[in-house]
């Protein structure tokens, strides 16, 4: 027998007799069991019960290709792992920028990768119709308590959970960086409306200030993230508009150290690098003397944000 024949079958099965109920049928299949495949190989890794090399054997691909692969989503999916430190330590986004983010006629909005909802609540007390589409079921559960007025998906940049022409603007808040951009950038286009806009967000730490220049270095000791804030989009989006908000988060000494504790590279720290870490910003805070005793800081922030418009 055909080492692809009980696979052949199950497709075969799911596509009935074709056409486009057949076709709707097999790509929702094709895409769980993606999603599937991708909890297997997170099980595979975080338990060290196989290598690269072994899971691109099992799926037919180089090592290099299953790396390619997966690496990149898995460290996206460690958010999971620290949802409770990621809800209390990340800022939101100030006021001024959902103005600039969303046009004033959009009404119905798509917060893509919208973690545990910092930007998803600012959407939906502006009064705007949001859909919030976040993978990682964690964050989502966290996301629909904390804001409850917003329509909550699992889905992701690669694979949004909605129609074609279906929203006027989307939104992506700290996660631009995480998509696979070949495919999140047409299916982004799919489900925005003719004239449609895109807006890519960041809160970039102002290290001007030396005590957060101070907790910069201490989060970067051991490996350094390179974000382009300002990125360029292929067609079909227009010119970028661009925009920067200064702009400070009040929060707490304990907020300090989730704000580190939910950062992807910290999560993967080995445990007794990563406690070490926490311990210094603890130090850090207890400290410096513009931190010493207080019990709300103010956490200086530039937001940065770049609006391109469809077609």
């Amino acid at each position: 027998m055909d080492d692809n024949e009980p696979g052949r079958r199950v497709a075969q099965d799911v596509a009935g007799a074709g056409g486009l109920d057949g076709l709707h049928r097999l790509s929702e299949t094709i895409d769980a069991l993606e999603e599937r495949r991708t909890d297997l190989v997170a099980d595979l890794r975080n338990g060290r019960q196989a290598t690269w090399e072994e899971i691109g054997r099992a799926c037919g691909m180089t090592r290099q290709g299953a790396t390619r692969r997966w690496a990149g989503r898995l460290r996206a999916r460690s958010f999971g792992l620290a949802a409770d430190s990621y809800q209390h330590g990340r800022p939101g986004y100030p006021q001024a920028l959902i103005g600039s983010a969303v046009p004033r006629a959009a009404r119905r909005v798509l917060d893509l990768g919208a973690g545990t909802g910092q930007l998803t609540r600012l959407l939906v007390e502006a009064g705007l119709d949001v859909v919030a589409v976040e993978p990682d079921r964690g964050m989502r559960e966290r996301l629909a308590a904390a804001v409850p007025g917003a329509a909550v998906r699992a889905g992701s940049a690669e694979h949004i959970p909605l129609p074609d022409n279906s929203v006027d603007a989307v939104v992506v808040a700290q996660a631009w960086h995480w998509f696979d951009r070949a495919t999140a950038v047409p299916e982004i286009a799919r489900v925005l409306a003719p004239g449609g806009t895109l807006a890519l967000i960041w809160n970039v730490r102002d290290e001007t200030e030396p005590w957060a220049a101070a907790l910069g270095a201490l989060m970067h000791r051991s490996t350094r993230q390179q974000l382009d804030t300002a990125p360029v989009l292929p067609a079909p989006f227009g010119p970028p508009e661009r925009l920067e908000i200064r702009w400070e988060d009040p929060t707490t000494p304990a907020g300090l150290v989730d704000l580190v504790a939910s950062r992807s590279y910290v999560i993967a720290l080995p445990e007794t690098e990563r406690t070490r870490l926490l311990a210094d910003v603890e130090q850090l805070v207890t400290t410096h003397p513009a931190l010493a005793g207080r019990e709300t800081i103010a956490m200086p922030y530039l937001t940065r944000c770049t609006r391109v418009r469809l077609g």
